[in-house]
């Protein structure tokens, strides 16, 4: 997959998999989704879905122990649920949630 996205000029921003059963589901963080999923559906992968997710700068907080916790109390202070986070490169957290504007709204404040 990794190969396939370099060969055409789609870099890969952030990456997580996890085994499911006989499966594994993997999330790539790319700067553009619909060539991202042509290519890999071409290929014969099968890309489940495209989502939207919070994609923050955290240089200014890595490392600072809380701060996880204090953004993620934000989040689900709204009763928005958190069901997928990583960190990607260059100091980005993604965050998958099931209310993305409500999300965004307890982070902005």
């Amino acid at each position: 997959m990794g190969e396939l996205l370099g060969k055409n000029g789609i870099n890969m921003e952030g990456l997580c998999g996890i085994p499911l059963k006989d499966k594994a589901v993997i999330h790539i963080l790319v700067e553009d989704e619909t060539v991202a999923q042509f290519v890999l559906e071409e290929a014969g992968f099968e890309v489940s879905g495209v989502r939207e997710v919070i994609v923050m700068d955290i240089g200014n907080i890595a490392g600072k122990p809380g701060s996880g916790g204090k953004m993620a109390r934000k989040i689900g202070n709204l009763g928005v649920n958190i069901d997928l986070i990583y960190l990607a490169e260059h100091n980005k957290l993604v965050i998958g949630v099931d209310d993305i504007t409500r999300a965004q709204n307890a982070l902005n404040k």
